[in-house]
């Protein structure tokens, strides 16, 4: 299995996490198709074909089989792992990544607090509401 971390070091990787991200927001979501994926993005079908099998093979989404179509989810609980690791250099005091970080590395840690914090609130924002709190 490649590091998490090359897998999204790959900004069309990134653009395809993005985009489950964003559709997992709308209401009965049961998965985005490869074909929408394709006409989104804008790339092609092998292209993206490609870039979903290492991004499912890392374990960062799902793959639901209907007839000959792919529906892909994104999968939370690596992105859990993630955030786990990036904590320890984020500073509690201005939320600023540490600057000894690598570039590569800090657009990395950006995108994937960001994308953690969007699927925390998503996952979370539902009980709140229910409970009231």
């Amino acid at each position: 299995m490649a590091d998490i971390f090359d897998v999204i070091a790959d900004s069309t990787r990134r653009e395809i996490l993005r985009l489950l991200l964003d559709r997992s927001d709308a209401p009965g979501y049961d998965g985005t198709s490869v074909s929408q994926i394709v006409a989104d993005l804008g790339i092609s079908q092998p292209t993206v074909s490609k870039h979903l099998k290492v991004l499912r093979d890392a374990g960062l989404v799902t793959v639901r089989e209907e007839g000959q179509h792919r529906f892909y989810s994104l999968d939370i609980v690596p992105m859990e792992a993630i955030e786990d690791w990036l904590m320890p250099f984020i500073d509690a005091h201005d939320d600023q990544v540490i600057a000894a970080l690598p570039e590569g590395a800090v657009h990395a840690a950006d995108f994937v607090g960001r994308t953690a914090a969007a699927i925390t609130h998503a996952v979370t924002s539902p009980f709140r509401k229910r409970t009231g709190r």
